[in-house]
């Protein structure tokens, strides 16, 4: 495996129309539908699909159209969600993942691992707006092959996640090398290492402030699903009420949702 590290804004490609950070909007069919057999070779390149994860439409669909553009794609699939992520990779089989670090119903990273847990020779390749060291060493401990915050030139993405498609692993501008060497314990942090997946994603929309209706709307469950949920969470992590969840997490360096998930 090679490192690649990513700096500066590359040249734009020939041939891209369009807003030099959304790509091309000028494409009259479905990018998503247009799947082909994967596995042929571009080159030295095996064409892949890919998938993009991110709550943000117009960011989620301007890497699409610009991945849609690439020879080594043989096809492009969104999600917003974790769960969406998890399902859309377990149906489309992709060999290269875009992944936000925030989403509305949970984390990234943990949608990484729960990925790799069923397609292993998938890449992924985290995306956020956050420079956060630990995010990066848990994201690579999850078996994410690269690190990029979301102002990257655009061109440099779709050329790291070549990279990554490729075995190689990619950090981003701000990202210590040391992030490579650093040991680091697989799994979420302390205490919520003791939660369920499902467990953790309740714990996540509680630190993040949501009212049991709201989680029970973004979890896709009833809101006394919701409340008997909250009691064994509380019970698991030793803390009395919500707000101590939201301290604990954020003491131990948890991501949490996004609190604009409707924008």
């Amino acid at each position: 495996m090679w490192c690649v590290a990513i700096s500066g804004n590359p040249a734009r490609r020939p041939g891209r129309t369009g807003h030099p950070s959304l790509g091309r909007w000028d494409d009259p069919e479905p990018i998503r539908d247009r799947w082909q057999p994967a596995g042929a070779t571009v080159g030295q390149v095996q064409a892949v699909r890919a998938l993009v994860v991110d709550d943000h439409p117009v960011f989620r669909r301007g890497l699409r159209s610009l991945l849609a553009d690439e020879p080594w794609v043989t096809g492009v699939g969104e999600a917003d969600t974790v769960a969406g992520a998890v399902e859309r990779a377990i149906d489309d089989q992709p060999g290269v993942v875009a992944m936000d670090v925030r989403l509305p119903d949970g984390d990234g990273i943990d949608a990484t691992a729960r990925i790799l847990e069923r397609r292993p020779q998938t890449a992924v390749l985290l995306l956020t707006m956050i420079g956060d060291e630990d995010i990066v060493r848990r994201g690579l401990a999850a078996g994410a092959r690269g690190y990029l915050l979301k102002d990257t030139d655009p061109d440099a993405v779709v050329d790291a996640l070549r990279t990554v498609g490729q075995g190689g692993l990619v950090l981003g501008p701000r990202v210590p090398t040391s992030c490579l060497t650093t040991p680091v314990a697989a799994g979420p942090p302390a205490p919520f290492d003791r939660l369920t997946a499902r467990e953790r994603q309740l714990a996540e929309q509680l630190a993040g402030g949501r009212t049991n209706g709201q989680i029970a709307r973004v979890l896709g469950v009833s809101e006394k699903t919701v409340r008997n949920a909250v009691s064994a969470v509380l019970a698991k992590l030793a803390v009395p009420d919500r707000l101590a969840v939201a301290l604990l997490a954020r003491d131990v360096g948890l991501v949490l949702p996004r609190q604009d998930q409707h924008r």
